[in-house]
Parts: C-alpha cells; structure tokens; sequence
C-alpha cells in the first residue's frame, strides 16, 4: 500500500455513526490511519467498518453510550487492545437540545452536559497516556486531540443557554489541555463549525425544529465533508505546525 500522511497511526473518532463523525472516519482512513468507530447505532458503525475495510484499511467497532464513564474509558483501552496503540483522539459526539430555561426541563440540560462535557473528558482522561506514548513511539512524533465544538461556542444566542454553555465551556477547556500537553508533542485544537447539515437538529421538538430550519433558510449550509476535510488537515500537519482553534462558518452564515 502507497505510504500516505497517517500510515501506522490509529484514531477514536465518537459519534461516529453518521455525520461529521463517520465523515472524519473515512477521511482518516482514507490517509491511512485504522480507525475505532465508537457510537450507539451498531449497525451504522457496522456499516462504516465494513466499507473502511472494503478500502483497506484497518477499523474496529466499539458500540456504547459514552455518557457512562466506564463505557468512555472502556472505549480508549478497546481501541489499544484491537488496534494496537491509539495517535489521535476526535471528540466530536455531542447532543443540541434547544429551548428557553421557562420551558426546558433540567433533564434536556443534563442530557447535553452528560454527551457534549462528561463524556468528552472521560474519553479524554482516558485516552492522555496512550497519546504521549504514541507521540514518543511513532514516526510522525506527535499525537492529536481535536475537539468539535461550535460557532455555539464563540456566539450566544436565545433558546441555547446550556448549549452554549458546554461548547463555551470545551473550547476553554481545549486551550487549558493545549498548553498542559505541549511538552508531551501532543497537540490540542478545537474545531468550531457553524450550520452544518446533520442529524443534529433531529433531537428538537418540532416547534423548535422548525424555528432553526426557518432560521438556516437561504443557507448552503456545510456538508459534513467538509468539517471532516478541516479535521484531516489539523492532523496532517507536520510536527512543527500547531493549528489550535479553527472556525468554519457556511459562507451564508452571519452569526
């Protein structure tokens, strides 16, 4: 097989059964690395795994719900035992559920900080160690963390408290973990896209998701591919090149 910029390297990608998730699987492998695909919908991960295979490369999948910490954890020591070391870490599952705090229950919040803030730091806690080995160990001589945020984290906005909260939140905390790790080699970035079209707006209530459909339209909005083609770029870059915070915005969008 032709060496390409991720040969040898593997990656966890969360929330990798559709979306900005199972595009950055492909455009991973794609580069060569193996890729652990960890989500709840075990057929879709299936399917991916089976497709990435089909290309020839390496995947495991890793079916949970990471909002239980030992799933979290479990999830970083399987990806090590299946494929053998782990080099770069895309936290990008998260949950937006909107509405104003008269008419939003405690349960909606929780259910964001639970996927969108203690998820994400469990997968990452877990996941240090092997980085910084893998950063010393491997021939690129850097690991990575990218962490999918939002414009939500830059803008807030009505109807978003809690949400902005956790991207606001992530992106701070990307910043801390950056500066913590640079001696490791283990590079710490966020990702901040704007009106993308995924799933994310499913989990509203119709009202709600109506109001956000009537809000994007006129906007070509961005297609998964293309905060997967950002994410690839952040991880390819040679050792010398730090890319921490990257904003992506539909070209339309104005917030």
């Amino acid at each position: 097989m032709t060496e390409t910029p991720l040969s040898g390297a593997v990656a966890l990608v969360t929330g990798a059964s559709s979306g900005i998730g199972a595009a950055t699987a492909r455009s991973l492998a794609a580069r060569g690395a193996a890729v652990a695909l960890i989500a709840r919908r075990r057929d879709r991960l299936d399917q991916l795994a089976a497709e990435l295979t089909d290309d020839g490369r390496g995947a495991a999948v890793l079916e949970g719900d990471i909002t239980d910490p030992e799933v979290a954890s479990g999830a970083v020591q399987d990806t090590v035992d299946r494929l053998g070391r782990l080099d770069i870490l895309i936290n990008n599952a998260g949950i937006m559920l909107l509405g104003t705090a008269l008419h939003t229950t405690t349960d909606q919040w929780d259910r964001m900080i639970a996927l969108n803030v203690s998820a994400l730091i469990h997968v990452t806690h877990a996941a240090v160690p092997y980085l910084i080995d893998a950063a010393a160990t491997s021939p690129r001589r850097v690991a990575d963390i990218v962490n999918v945020s939002s414009t939500a984290g830059r803008v807030a906005r009505p109807a978003s408290s809690v949400y902005n909260l956790t991207k606001f939140g992530l992106n701070g905390f990307t910043e801390s973990l950056r500066q913590e790790l640079l001696e490791e080699r283990v590079r710490v970035s966020v990702i901040e896209p704007g009106t993308v079209d995924t799933e994310l707006v499913d989990h509203l209530t119709d009202d709600l998701r109506d109001a956000v459909r009537r809000q994007v339209d006129g906007i070509d909005p961005l297609r998964p591919e293309d905060v997967a083609d950002a994410i690839t770029y952040i991880v390819t870059r040679p050792r010398r090149v730090s890319l921490n915070e990257l904003l992506l915005r539909a070209t339309d969008q104005t917030w």
